[in-house]
């Protein structure tokens, strides 16, 4: 027989236990800036001399790391699957219709994971590369800056089906976004803030195509001046800025450009159409303080989503195969 007190002695244990368990996954699962202090303290330095080195070269990067990050949050968490390649066990990301022919800087990355894998060698992961990425390519084109969250592990699986039912599109009305952003945990003020982002970058001519042939809640002199380069049936690969003030550097004239109807993406324009949104555009279109302090809390919150942390996934030694 067993006593009552060693019914409680048990019981007591078991609580114990089971309290230091639930501490030890809550603990993992924390993204932290001093995540490579230790293991790597040039982890950081090494990804931001090779970001400032590819934006130096091209200054469209920026806006495409940018976008990177962006993606591979949007599918599976920030976990790095944007970057696998096709394997036998994985179809590759970059083959989804929103990443096909237009997501880039995949080679960068690849600079960047062999720098810093020669400073610290499997320590630091092509996730926190990505996340990393993005803070220093705001940060050189005078964007927003923010204390970048480390911490994640990479992938060893990859979802292009997620990516085609998750990731918004250029040609997403108000409530698509506003759905597609609050399945990541994202409100609709995150959602405006991250748009802004398209005040760096260029589009192709496929994606606005329809936008300045088809859409009524435009001006007339952006549309005529966007035709010229992006014909009804031809010059699909032909570029133009999403913001046609001031193209390569990051500030508020996104959003004064949808108040005058000349946002490039139906997706951007949908954000200033006599929708909920619109007063959240004009905010920002009069307050860049505002929207820079927005923009980074809404990346610090995206970084966030999903990550795999403690032991799960692996670190890659390159950013396109699992090990």
């Amino acid at each position: 027989m067993v006593s009552k007190g060693s019914n409680n002695h048990v019981a007591c244990v078991a609580t114990i236990m089971l309290w230091m368990i639930m501490f030890t996954v809550n603990t993992d699962a924390q993204l932290t800036s001093t995540f490579y202090d230790k293991s790597c303290p040039t982890a950081l330095s090494t990804i931001r001399s090779s970001v400032r080195t590819a934006i130096a070269k091209e200054r469209r990067m920026a806006a495409s790391l940018i976008r990177l990050h962006f993606h591979d949050c949007f599918v599976q968490g920030c976990d790095g699957s944007i970057l696998l390649d096709d394997a036998p066990s994985i179809t590759s990301e970059k083959n989804a219709f929103q990443n096909v022919g237009s997501v880039r800087g995949f080679e960068v990355v690849d600079n960047i994971k062999a720098a810093v894998e020669k400073e610290c060698p499997g320590i630091v992961s092509c996730a926190d590369i990505l996340a990393a990425a993005s803070l220093y390519s705001s940060e050189y084109v005078n964007g927003p800056t923010w204390t970048v969250k480390l911490g994640r592990r990479d992938s060893t699986t990859a979802n292009k089906d997620l990516v085609e039912t998750d990731l918004p599109i250029a040609f997403n009305d108000l409530d698509a976004l506003i759905s597609s952003f609050a399945k990541q945990g994202l409100s609709v003020r995150d959602l405006v803030a991250l748009s802004g982002a398209h005040t760096i970058g260029r589009a192709q001519c496929s994606i606005f195509r329809g936008r300045i042939y088809n859409d009524t809640n435009i001006d007339a002199g952006f549309a005529s001046t966007r035709k010229r380069a992006c014909p009804v049936s031809d010059g699909d690969g032909n570029l133009a800025p999403l913001d046609l003030v001031t193209p390569n550097s990051f500030d508020n004239n996104y959003y004064k450009n949808l108040i005058q109807k000349k946002g490039l993406l139906h997706s951007d324009q949908a954000l200033f159409n006599g929708g909920s949104t619109d007063d959240i555009v004009t905010s920002y279109s009069k307050d860049k303080a505002t929207f820079y302090s927005d923009f980074a809390a809404a990346m610090v919150k995206m970084g966030d989503i999903s990550p795999l942390t403690g032991s799960s996934g692996q670190i890659r030694k390159i950013c396109s195969a699992v090990n």
